[in-house]
Formats: structure tokens, sequence, C-alpha cells
């Protein structure tokens, strides 16, 4: 896969360096093809994924995290937020803010340009075309990854979400053609926004420093771009990606309130206003919207809506890895209604400010703004900043927040490339740094020969072109998803088909005594004293009955890992169900920090150790130590009676049982492989 999607890239980036003028006019004749014939598909793909989203995300199934059930996120709520927002928005909305609302106001997909109703649709259109669509591009395809990497333990890839789908046909060609195509047309999304921002920043810094405008500052400015995105995309997420997204999120906010404030803001503030609610009152009609009846529609569409729906589905696996990677713990609800509001609603204000501000000084007369704008987008939007007060501040200020775009999306850019080329065990890890480094040195490149063959316009042609099997992706993710969700709401409905179901709700283990209650309120029980009750209470109940299910002629084993970060084992029940999905039952150790309250008496640690049970879908909730041998045995037989609950449930409604090999979710790992090298069985 990594050879196959260089080699393609470097294809094609010596074909447009080589010959511009063929690579130019070859990719206008696809993209008029695609535009004439295709156009309804990419509009009906959109339309789809943005009411599968929502239909998750209102489901009951909108629950379920992204991991074990027990999981929580790993950022805070506005860091988490910033990251969002900053890795799907590039610096390719502010070259649109302007040129968009003015382009759509003189020459209006229908009707007639500058008259009232252009100007009420001008800036609502370059909304609509940065609204939810691609956010809902965006969701499907990061919860999809998120869901079966980090709730079943699978590699962070676009492959591994189709396996309901495809079963292990996913490790082979299949596969591998997938991720080819989400990764080439990644690299193009990523290199499309890094040629527009170089355009625009190439302006920026030649009226900052006085140097000349040109191709020989566009890539300069791509070198000491990847320079810095090499030195940022290594440091890792929790540093560089991180660092960067939240001054990406305060220097935009200063960027727009400045305008807001030292513009015309009375008329900004309204124009939002009715702006905002022109979108949502007119945003399904627009969404169907293919101007079939229109003269043109066809190349109106090409070139505005057709290029943004191909660039959020080029964009997509870029940056649903990118938010699955920063979104564990996080419920489907929340991360569906997060991605399709709060980065939507940045979008929509960015757009509203700059366009609005560009539309007065169009609506009062200097035209000759319109044409720059329409003509030179880059010159366009730095012509609208010195029409403020302190214009070199403001120029400075911008060309700052323009740049922290520009390294945003090409850092995760080059970290989500690594990833998908790579075979990563653990989602929550990265790919190398040497990858990392090769991906932003060859998105430079082929950045530099889109550049050469055409500039902006052949990257939206490229993008156009190189989306198509994307839409094909998505498709195939919905299918899949909707299957997994299928096989979670059987699991939930399938445990009221047994009678014992207290310890299934996260209570306390069945037949504990007051006496084994009231004693475990006050212990804080230390490593060495769970350890051998792990040793001579869990593990002889377990054996014992793995050892009764053998001889019952059940395929059962009873693995036995080492415990990450407690050093105590773990041991797991597996009962093999052939087509459906085993039985798991593990217990781990935990640990906990000590209450400050509740009979904390001469505790010396700040820590104490817990023996929680875990099953495929993460811990459940409660401790066994202090319990009986036999009890545990009885918490067993309840937790495998409510796994057959689940099958019979799974069998009824025809819901998937079985979706992946599998899983030790404490590790990670497929648990059959334990230190010795085979799986532990009992004895028959």
């Amino acid at each position: 896969m990594f050879v196959i999607s260089s080699a393609i890239i470097l294809a094609f980036s010596v074909w447009a360096m080589a010959m511009p003028g063929n690579a130019a006019s070859t990719m206008h004749a696809v993209v008029e093809w695609i535009a004439t014939n295709l156009g309804w598909f990419y509009v009906l793909t959109v339309t789809l994924v943005i009411l599968f989203v929502v239909w998750v995300a209102l489901s009951k199934e909108g629950g379920v995290r992204l991991g074990p059930d027990h999981s929580r996120p790993q950022y805070r709520l506005f860091t988490w937020v910033a990251m969002l927002f900053a890795a799907g928005v590039g610096i390719d909305m502010l070259f649109y803010s302007v040129t968009g609302p003015i382009t759509q106001y003189i020459a209006p997909p229908s009707g007639s340009g500058q008259t009232p109703e252009a100007a009420q649709d001008a800036v609502v259109w370059t909304m609509f075309h940065y609204g939810v669509a691609g956010w809902a591009m965006y969701a499907l395809l990061g919860m999809a990854m998120g869901y079966f990497a980090y709730r079943w333990g699978m590699p962070l890839s676009i492959r591994a979400a189709l396996y309901p789908l495809l079963g292990k046909r996913v490790r082979g060609a299949i596969g591998d053609t997938i991720d080819i195509f989400a990764l080439v047309g990644t690299v193009f999304g990523v290199a499309t926004s890094m040629g527009i921002g170089v355009v625009l920043l190439n302006v920026g810094f030649a009226t900052l420093f006085g140097l000349e405008q040109g191709l020989g500052l566009q890539i300069a400015l791509v070198v000491v771009a990847v320079v810095m995105t090499i030195a940022a995309c290594t440091s890792g997420v929790d540093k560089g990606i991180r660092l960067i997204s939240e001054l990406n999120l305060w220097s935009a906010g200063a960027l727009l309130l400045y305008i807001l404030v030292t513009g015309h803001t009375s008329f900004v503030l309204n124009a939002t206003v009715e702006n905002i609610g022109r979108f949502v009152a007119t945003l399904p009609g627009r969404t169907l919207q293919t101007f079939a009846y229109e003269e043109g529609g066809s190349s109106w569409m090409a070139v505005w809506t057709l290029f943004f729906w191909a660039f959020w589905l080029a964009w997509g696996p870029f940056v649903g890895l990118f938010l699955a990677r920063i979104s564990r713990g996080r419920t489907l609800r929340e991360f569906v209604i997060a991605a399709i509001t709060a980065p939507v609603l940045c979008d929509l204000l960015i757009v509203a400010i700059f366009g609005n501000s560009a539309l007065y000084e169009v609506m009062h007369g200097n035209m000759d703004f319109a044409t720059l704008a329409m003509e030179s987008p880059e010159q366009g939007w730095y012509a609208l900043l010195e029409k403020f007060p302190g214009a070199p501040f403001l120029i400075g200020l911008a060309t700052l927040s323009g740049l922290l775009f520009y390294l945003t999306s090409a850092n995760s850019g080059a970290m989500v490339m690594s990833n998908f080329s790579s075979s990563i065990p653990d989602p929550g890890q990265d790919g190398a740094k040497w990858l990392r480094i090769f991906w932003a040195v060859l998105t430079a490149v082929l950045t530099v020969a889109m550049l050469m063959a055409g500039g902006v316009t052949t990257m939206e042609y490229a993008t156009l072109i190189f989306a198509l099997p994307v839409t094909v992706i998505a498709y195939l993710v919905m299918a899949s998803f909707s299957k997994a969700l299928r096989m979670e709401r059987a699991e939930r409905e399938g445990r009221v088909l047994r009678s014992r179901s207290t310890a299934a709700t996260g209570g306390a283990v069945p037949e504990r005594s007051w006496r084994q209650r009231l004693a475990g309120l006050r212990s804080y029980p230390s490593k060495k004293s769970v350890a051998l009750f792990m040793e001579r209470t869990v593990e002889p109940a377990l054996r014992d009955v793995a050892l009764e299910l053998t001889q019952q002629g059940y395929e059962a084993s009873l693995v036995t890992a080492a415990g990450e970060g407690t050093g105590i084992p773990t041991h797991t029940l597996v009962v093999s169900m052939d087509e459906y999905r085993s039985f798991h039952y593990q217990v781990a150790a935990v640990a906990a920090p000590v209450p400050m309250f509740g009979g904390r008496v001469n505790q010396e640690e700040d820590v104490y150790y817990r023996l929680e049970v875990f099953t495929q879908t993460g811990s459940e909730g409660y401790d066994l130590m202090g319990v009986t041998r036999q009890q545990v045995i009885d918490d067993v037989l309840d937790r495998y009676e409510a796994h057959l609950g689940f099958l019979a449930y799974s069998a009824e409604h025809s819901a998937a049982s079985m979706l992946t090999p599998p899983v030790d979710l404490t590790t990670g790992q497929v648990p059959s492989v334990p230190l010795d090298g085979e799986p532990e069985k009992a004895p028959a």
C-alpha cells in the first residue's frame, strides 16, 4: 500500500511538472465529464451521509462510546473542540471567504446579479459550502474508524471499519485497494489546501517583507512550511499539533473580533443573523440542488458545489482519522453533535464576517475591488484587510492566522498519512517519525507540481477527480457501520433474555453477603493482596469453569497475560462459538485513587487496586475483590447466560453477532497468545 500510493502520487507529480499544459487540459476534460454525468451522484452521496450521521446521533446507539464502556475522554472540551476545528478547517476557507460571496453576488447560479436577491444568497452559498456537509463526512469516517479501533481493538484505518461488511477480505487485496484510494485522496486533498494556502500567504509575505510575488516565493513557502511541519508533527499530537490547534483558534478569534469591531459592525451583525437564518431555512433545498434546469448549471456546480463536496470527500479519511485519534472515550452522539455544530458555527462566523465585510464594499460601488477578488482571490482577501484601520498590524495578524491554519492541516495530514500507511497494533500510537517526514515531503512535491501545472484551478480539478473513489468508500462505511450498530442493539436487548441480570447492570456481584459488602466499602487493598487474591481465588475459579466446559464438549480456554501497568496477571476465559462471537470473561487489576471519604483509615498509599470484570465491550464496573470462589463461578455463569441471550436475540433479528476477531480490550490485542506463546487451555 505504501509503495503503490507513493508511486501514484510521484507519477502524477512528475507528469504535472514535465507536461503542465497536458496535465491541465486532461484534468479539465475529465472534470467536465464528471460534472455533466456524475454531479447528481456527489450531491446524493453528501445528502445520505448527512442523514446517516444525524440518525446515528439520535438513535439509542448514540450512547455507545468510542472505546470500552468505562473509557472517558482524553482531552478537555476546549482543547478537543479546538483540535476538531483546526484539523477540519484549512486556510482555503480564508481564500474563499471573500471571493465566494462576491462571485455569487456578481454572477449567481440563477437569477440576475447585483440584486437584493443575489445579495441575500451570496454569503449563504459560501456558508453552505463550508457547512454541515463536510463535517458530516468527517463525522462518518471518524466515528466508524474510532469505534472499531477503540471498542474492538482493530487498527485505526478505513479497512478496519469495513470488517463487518467484507470480513477477512479486508486483510487482502480488497483492503489494500480501499486504503490506497483513501490515502491518495487524502494526499491530494491536503496538497490542494496547501497549494491554496501558499498562494494566499505568498501575498501576505510579499506585502509584509517587500518580497516579489510569484511561483518562486510560493515554492519557498512550501519548503519553509515542510521544515516547520516536520518539527511539529514529529513531536506528536499532545505537543506540536495540540499547541498549534489552540493558537490557531485564538488567532482566528482575534482576527475576527478586530474586523468586526473596526469595520461596519452593525451591517455585518445584521447580515450575519439573516445569513444564519437563511442558511438553516434553505439547507434541505440547497443540499439537493443540482441546477438541472439552469443553462450552464453543470459548469457552476463543477466550480463550486461539486468541488467542495469532492474536497470534503478527499479530506474525509484524513480528518476522520485525526478526529478519531483525539476522541477516544466520547459517545457517538457527543462526537457527531460536536462535529456538526461547534466547528460549523466557527466556519459560519468566519465566512459571514469576511464575506459581509467584502460585500459591503461591492454594494457601495467598489467594483474594482470586486473584479480583483474574482480574478485574483488571494489579492482580493488582502485588499479587504487594507481597508481597515491599522492595516499593517491586521495583515500581520491575518498572515499569522493563515500560517497556523496551513501548518495545522499539514501537521495533521502528515501524521494521518503515516498512520494510513503503517501497521499499528495500538490505535493510540502514530506512524514512525521517518514516515511522517516522508509524507510531508511528498505532499509538498505534489503541491509544487500542481502549482506549476496551473495553480488553484488545477488543484480543484485534481481534487474532484481523486475524490470519486472515496464516495464509494463512504457508502461501504455506512453499510458496515449500520451492521455494527445493529449488533450493539442486539447485545443490549439480548440482556433481558436472561433471568439473572444484577452483574450485567453494573451492580454488586450476585449473592454477595451484607458483611462482604460492608467490608468492601472500607477496603483499599494493596497490589500484593490483590495479586494474592487473584492467584488463590479468581484464577482457580476460572480454571474450574474452563475445565468443566471442556469436559462438557465446549471449546473453552483460559488465557493468562501480563497486566499492563500493574504487573498483576490478567486471566481471560474464552468460549469459542464457531461463526458467532466468542464469550469473553476477563478479570484484570485496575489501579484507582483512594477516596478522601468513606472510612479511610491509616491509608499510607494514594492508590489501591480493584479486580474488575471485562467483556468485549469494556469494564462492567464492579470489583471481585473479597468474594468467594463460588461467587466468581456464579458470576461467570450469569455472564455466559447473558451472552447466550445476546446470541439468541441476534439470530432472531438477523443482527451480526461477531464483527471482529476476539480482542483483549485491556491491551487491544487478540487474547490468544500469552507470554509463553500459546493459549493456556484448561486440561481436558
